[in-house]
Parts: structure tokens; C-alpha cells; sequence
């Protein structure tokens, strides 16, 4: 209760903060207009319109961050419901519902619906209605989104084995993680504003210090250390390698942050075949 209270509080201060910014920029927006009608009756039409054009692209622009908010709630939302729902077919139900309709839209997925619909009433257990909705929803993103991991990681490891300036694999791991993140998050449904994308990836860096300490532990030491093994035929493309299996590493937690359900029926995305396919991919094969 006191952390539902705290949260509360926040709101109404974040509320309360917005609505005097809100107040004070028309009070002085409308000065402004006001000014320039009494000095001149052209300026101040031409005043008013860019007011009004300004105050109409940053009303979209609020209502493209709500809408982003709203998209990354409900995924939160499905994962959340999905994760609680144990033995309850009810529940179940519900998710697998709200499942359809965040992927409604998506024509790729038509078929997957359709047999959806066709075993869903006939399932009653509540995990195996989960797992076939992870299967014909889920599973043809996954494999989008596990392509997309591995285009950055081969991206990276290739710049950084070839381009020899200085912060130049910086740079490229900076902007190829970026377009990850926002590629998978539209993969599944969270296609989000400036904001809302601060906010994921907020929660793509928590989830990375959360689960850090086991991914060092198994999958991501067994890619850095094969880094390093290459690294004694290549500096270069032994740090390729390294950084490879750190973008990697961020696209795994992208996926589990973005997707609409927990891995249960499919398994999880590991670092190590992530960049084994995608150094696969440098040589114009992939296994």
C-alpha cells in the first residue's frame, strides 16, 4: 500500500507540475500574440498561425507519446496477466484474448489466428492455451526479432573488424543497439515516441543489470571467451567477436522486455547461437 500511495503521490505532483508548465507557456504565448496584433495586424496574423501550428504539432506529438505509453502498458499488462494466471483457464483466456488483439492487425499473422481460433476452444488447461497462443502468435515474431539481433551483432562485428578509425565501433554499436531496440519493439506491437522509447530502454537496462550476473555466468562468458580465442588469429576481429555477443546480449533482454508473453512453450534466445549464426552470416552462410 505505501508503495501504491508513493506512486500515487508522484503522479499528482508529475500532474500538477505539467498543467503549470502547460499554463505558464499559453499565458506567455498568448502575450506574445496579443503584442504583435497591436503592433501590427500582418505579424500578428502570421503570429497566430505559427502559434497554432506549433500548438497543433506539439498536441500530436503528446498524443504520439500517450499512444507509445499505451502500447508498452499493455504488453507490460499481457506479460503480467500471463505470468499470474497458474491454473485459472479464465484468466488464461483473457490474455490469450488481449494477445489477439495486440497482433490484430499484423496480416502476417492471419493464419496463426485462424488456427487459434479453430484449437482454442478446445483447449481447457491453461498453460497448453498459453502455449499455443506463444506458438501461433509469437513464435513467427521471434524469429523476426532473433533476425534483427543478429544483423546488429554481424553489423558490429564487421565495422569493428574492418574500420580501424577511432570510435568508429562505437558509434556503430551505439546506433545499431538503437535501431534494434526500436525494430523489436515494433515487432511486437510497442511502437513508441522519444519518450516512450526512453522509458524502454529504462527498462531494457534494468532488465540487463537484473539478469547480468547469470548472463556472465553461462552464455555471455562462453561468447566473449570465444572472442578471445579468436583474438590471437585477429585483435580486431576478436573485439568484433566481444562486441558482437554484447549487442547480442542486449538484443536477448530487448526481446524478453518487449515481448507480450514469457518464454514458456518456446525456448529463450541464447547469446551464443546469436553469434555464431550471425558471423555465420559474414561468410554468406547461416546454419
Amino acid at each position: 500500500m505505501a508503495v501504491k500511495g508513493g506512486t500515487s503521490k508522484r503522479s499528482r505532483a508529475k500532474w500538477a507540475l505539467g498543467s503549470f508548465a502547460s499554463f505558464v507557456l499559453g499565458v506567455a504565448l498568448w502575450d506574445f500574440v496579443a503584442q504583435m496584433l497591436a503592433r501590427n495586424s500582418l505579424l500578428g496574423a502570421v503570429a497566430l498561425a505559427l502559434t497554432a501550428g506549433a500548438v497543433l504539432a506539439l498536441l500530436g506529438l503528446a498524443l504520439r507519446e500517450v499512444a507509445g505509453f499505451a502500447r508498452l502498458a499493455r504488453i507490460d499488462g499481457l506479460r503480467r496477466g500471463a505470468a499470474a494466471v497458474g491454473h485459472d483457464l479464465r484468466a488464461a483466456r483473457a490474455v490469450v484474448a488481449g494477445l489477439r488483439r495486440l497482433t490484430a492487425a499484423r496480416p502476417d499473422l492471419a493464419a496463426g489466428r485462424a488456427r487459434l481460433d479453430a484449437r482454442a476452444p478446445e483447449v481447457l488447461d491453461a498453460d497448453a492455451l498459453l502455449a499455443l497462443a506463444e506458438t501461433e502468435l509469437l513464435a513467427p515474431l521471434d524469429d523476426l526479432a532473433r533476425r534483427e539481433v543478429e544483423a546488429a551483432a554481424r553489423q558490429v562485428a564487421m565495422v569493428t573488424a574492418l574500420v580501424p578509425l577511432a570510435l568508429a565501433d562505437v558509434a556503430t554499436a551505439l546506433w545499431a543497439n538503437l535501431r534494434m531496440i526500436r525494430r523489436i519493439a515494433e515487432l511486437y506491437g510497442g511502437r513508441s515516441g522519444g519518450l516512450s522509447s526512453l522509458r524502454l530502454l529504462r527498462e531494457v537496462f534494468a532488465h540487463l543489470a537484473a539478469t547480468g550476473a547469470l548472463a556472465v555466468g553461462d552464455d555471455l562468458i562462453q561468447s566473449v571467451a570465444g572472442g578471445g580465442l579468436v583474438s590471437k588469429l585477429s585483435r580486431r576481429f576478436g573485439e568484433g567477436m566481444v562486441n558482437a555477443a554484447l549487442t547480442a546480449r542486449v538484443g536477448v533482454a530487448v526481446i524478453e522486455v518487449c515481448r507480450p508473453l514469457p518464454f514458456a512453450a518456446r525456448p529463450r534466445p541464447r547469446v551464443t547461437a546469436l553469434v555464431t549464426r550471425a558471423v555465420a552470416g559474414l561468410f554468406g552462410d547461416q546454419p
